[in-house]
């Protein structure tokens, strides 16, 4: 085995036992300490790579979203924000929702972790700003829309609810909000 095969397998591990430490035990109980022992390795081959545990589980987070990374586009808006806010809904109920949870914690006062945090979503109000694009250039949301506060008009009640854990979040929670939110996207109709 070649030595840059050792290190990517021994990179992987790193990032496999901080996910499944942080799952298990919590981002504030995951240890730097702890990654090395479950991943064996010293903690010198981790700092060689990571400068904390956040950056590590960033790593992994981003990992995992551009294994899944893609909006619809069906070609109907509504179906398609539909489809992907419940996608968003479905992760955060997994252990991605645990590790997320914990970052954004983190982030609130690490800046490596709000860095990291602020790029994973960084892709995903992108892919959503271009999707609302596409509808807007085919006439089914307004033209003069800010795309990026339509984002945050879908998907914050998502996250208000998720992280404050306000209420219990069923699936049919975005048709609600979607119902709600999504005449004041749509064009007015043509009076003629």
């Amino acid at each position: 085995m070649s030595p840059a095969t050792r290190s990517e397998e021994s990179r992987q591990a790193i990032i496999e036992a901080a996910l499944g430490l942080c799952v298990e035990r919590g981002f504030a109980s995951t240890t730097i300490e702890g990654i090395a022992a479950r991943a064996g390795v010293g903690k010198t081959t981790i700092y060689r790579w990571w400068p904390s545990k956040a950056a590590i589980l960033i790593e992994g987070v981003e990992n995992a979203r551009d294994a899944a990374a893609g909006f619809p586009d069906t070609g109907d808006i509504r179906a398609d924000l539909a489809a992907q806010t419940s996608s968003v809904m479905r992760l955060f109920n997994t252990e991605f929702g645990e590790i997320w949870r914990g970052l954004i914690g983190a982030a609130q006062s690490d800046e490596a972790a709000a860095e990291g945090v602020t790029r994973i979503l960084r892709v995903s109000i992108d892919a959503c700003v271009e999707r609302l694009a596409t509808a807007r250039d085919a006439g089914q949301i307004r033209t003069d829309l800010d795309l990026e506060m339509a984002v945050e008009l879908l998907y914050g009640p998502i996250y208000h609810t998720w992280l404050l854990r306000t209420r219990p979040l069923p699936e049919a929670y975005m048709e609600s909000v979607l119902a709600t939110l999504l005449p004041a996207l749509v064009p007015a109709p043509d009076p003629h």
